[in-house]
């Protein structure tokens, strides 16, 4: 398998960087193999899917962060899950935490936003976990695009859990319009669900039009991931992608 690009900045200005995708499940597995994970995966942005939301949520955010060697940049208990967390070496320009409509008798969701610049690049980053619900996950999955544009940035990425398989129309919505990481340079492991039994996609990393996939996948091989931490830390499997992103 090829090696996963390292983060680094371009002389034409563009930036490559990457970006881990991540169900952490609340916390409630082992912290230890999940900071061990992330740490390995030496991501500039961590999009998570159920992150801690409810008491002194904001407390275990920010532990997390430490101890996995980022920042806490937005989104948890204010977003019903998705939040987003950086290195120091992305500067933020701006964040802002979506609710979406709620359906009656199933759970919050929102969108974790926030425009950021490295190096000269500049880019738009969205962390989701779309519904159970088919009718409701296709809607979030036309508001997920829409905010994507409402950030107002050449490039974009767009990441999370969608509680679909790629043959799902919720899926397709997003594909059809986005490029989808795995399709576009698949590196790594291709299932994300379950650690133990892994056999379905359900979550992803997506880009708009400009933005390089240089490799995206399950991290597997790579130096300081071990099977037994991907198994212990959470009930979904990472996605980690390298991109190239524009100067501009």
């Amino acid at each position: 398998m090829t090696s996963l690009p390292n983060s680094r900045t371009e002389d034409d200005g563009s930036a490559v960087i990457r970006v881990l995708s991540y169900n952490i499940r609340s916390l409630r597995d082992d912290r230890a193999a999940l900071v061990r994970v992330i740490r390995a995966c030496a991501p500039d942005l961590v999009l998570i899917q159920e992150a801690p939301r409810f008491f002194r949520w904001r407390k275990a955010a920010e532990r997390l962060a430490r101890r996995s060697g980022l920042v806490y940049v937005t989104g948890g208990g204010t977003t019903a899950g998705p939040m987003i967390l950086s290195t120091l070496r992305v500067h933020v320009e701006r964040t802002e935490d979506v609710l979406l409509p709620r359906t009656p008798g199933l759970h919050q969701r929102g969108f974790a936003t926030a425009v950021v610049r490295i190096g000269r690049a500049r880019l738009g980053v969205l962390s989701c976990h779309l519904s159970l619900a088919d009718e409701e996950r296709y809607t979030q999955a036309g508001l997920l695009l829409d905010r994507l544009v409402r950030l107002d940035v050449p490039y974009a990425v767009a990441a999370g859990d969608l509680n679909d398989p790629p043959d799902g129309r919720s899926f397709q919505r997003l594909a059809g319009a986005l490029t989808d990481g795995w399709v576009a340079k698949p590196w790594g492991g291709e299932f994300t669900s379950t650690p133990h039994e892994p056999h379905q996609r359900i979550d992803a990393v997506f880009t708009t039009p400009g933005v390089e996939v240089l490799g995206c996948g399950v991290p597997q091989g790579l130096l300081g991931v071990r099977e037994a931490d991907l198994k212990a830390a959470t009930d979904h499997l990472p996605v980690l992608a390298a991109l190239r992103v524009p100067a501009g």
